[in-house]
């Protein structure tokens, strides 16, 4: 092998994990996550095997096209960070208008992935959690307010709802409590993360809470939106969908959710430690929804 074709694949190599990069992965493994634990609970421990090709295909697809929505159109503020100068596309590795084009296509294909192999239902949430992302947060808010992750974190809270409605047809009331975790988990997740990089969206003039109003107010309102989490993710219990186990376990992780944000009140250290957990947190409880139907 000759250096010429050693150098083309490795050019080859790095394209595509720069297109790939666009998608930002990690966070699109979370956000599936959360539509398919729920998918066993919905459909009592046996959801049908294509609605979970479904919702993983087209959840992946519908997520990833709007992070690439996003990093065409946050281009601009993308160059002025220190954490995503070196993207791809404000790096000037792949041409914008590539990121625009991946995401519509991406979200077209998930469109019809989830009608043809679970609901138009399922598909119509999920395009819907595109667009919140795409058009309220991404454009809207996310320059404006500081309420941006906020009301624009619908848009991640959207998955349960994807994956409940691809086992059932429908949605009720757990669904919307399973929803409502997330959507006020999100603040304290963004919010301690908006702490620890500060610098960089005062760099870019990105309006989050920690940088209009301080710290202080954002650990504040971080200790409201922990509780009001807590509260709304021991429904599923009271609604029949989950067992005492589950009960339990989710009253012990908002318990610590809670601490965590109480703890981090005092000082920086524990704001690091808040992101972490509330990682965990989901990831956590999420698991344990999904076994719940073969659990006390």
């Amino acid at each position: 092998m000759n250096a010429v074709t050693v150098a083309t694949r490795t050019s080859v190599s790095a394209a595509v994990r720069d297109y790939i990069s666009l998608l930002k992965l990690r966070i699109v493994a979370l956000l599936d996550a959360t539509a398919l634990a729920v998918m066993i609970p919905a459909a009592h421990g046996h959801p049908r095997l294509e609605s979970v090709f479904a919702v993983l295909v087209g959840g992946t697809l519908a997520a990833g096209g709007a992070h690439a929505i996003n990093c065409w159109f946050d281009r601009d503020i993308d160059a002025e960070m220190s954490r995503t100068r070196r993207r791809p596309i404000p790096d000037g590795r792949i041409p914008p208008w590539h990121g625009l084009a991946i995401g519509i296509a991406l979200n077209v294909i998930a469109f019809a992935a989830l009608w043809a192999w679970a609901n138009v239902l399922a598909a119509s949430l999920a395009l819907a959690g595109t667009l919140i992302y795409v058009f309220v947060y991404t454009i809207w808010l996310k320059r404006s307010t500081p309420q941006n992750i906020v009301i624009g974190g619908a848009a991640g809270a959207i998955p349960p709802l994807v994956g409940w409605a691809a086992a059932t047809g429908g949605l009720d009331l757990t669904a919307l409590a399973l929803f409502a975790v997330i959507f006020f988990w999100t603040p304290p997740h963004f919010w301690a993360l908006a702490q620890m990089i500060k610098a960089d969206y005062e760099q870019a003039h990105i309006p989050m809470l920690p940088v209009v109003a301080g710290e202080r107010s954002a650990k504040r309102q971080t200790v409201v939106y922990a509780v009001l989490t807590l509260a709304v993710s021991v429904v599923p219990f009271f609604t029949g969908s989950a067992g005492g186990i589950y009960l339990a376990g989710a009253a012990v992780l908002g318990v610590g959710l809670v601490t965590i944000t109480l703890l981090d009140l005092r000082g920086r250290r524990w704001t690091r430690r808040l992101f972490t957990y509330s990682i965990v947190y989901v990831a956590l409880l999420f698991g344990l929804f999904a076994v719940s139907p073969f659990l006390p």
